[in-house]
């Protein structure tokens, strides 16, 4: 089998001190909590991934996008490689499930008390394990 990575894209939704963050319900990370986020498509910017994903899975517009960091993340156990691109933006509108089939739950969450357990791509984000480191 001929293993490539995958790009992902991830927006970060944040209001004061706290992150909107998905329970993951799709295959890939089930069960754990990031923000909302996806595949580059092609021909696709990362801009127009982060305002695309954002829409798709809480409902909410992000415009201003811009990038933040990017983390090398290696699902071992699922024989998945993904460079995820970290973007952050100006949201508008109230978040809500939008994507039944991928998100189970969300909610605003305190950054220094985020929820557990979670997705790889966004545990490596959080430990500085990305480029640049912060």
């Amino acid at each position: 089998m001929d293993q490539k990575p995958q790009v992902g894209v991830a927006i970060i939704v944040a209001k004061d001190d706290q992150v909107l963050l998905i329970k993951r319900k799709g295959p890939h990370g089930k069960g754990t909590w990031s923000t909302p986020g996806g595949h580059l498509d092609f021909g696709e910017t990362p801009e127009e991934c982060a305002a695309r994903e954002a829409r798709e899975e809480v409902g909410v517009a992000v415009t201003d996008i811009r990038f933040r960091a990017a983390t090398n993340d290696v699902f071992e156990s699922e024989g998945k490689h993904y460079i995820t691109i970290w973007m952050d933006g100006k949201w508008t509108g109230e978040p809500y499930i939008a994507a039944q089939e991928e998100v189970a739950e969300l909610g605003w969450f305190p950054w220094d008390s985020l929820p557990e357990p979670l997705f790889l791509s966004f545990e490596n984000l959080l430990k500085e394990n990305s480029y640049p480191p912060k």
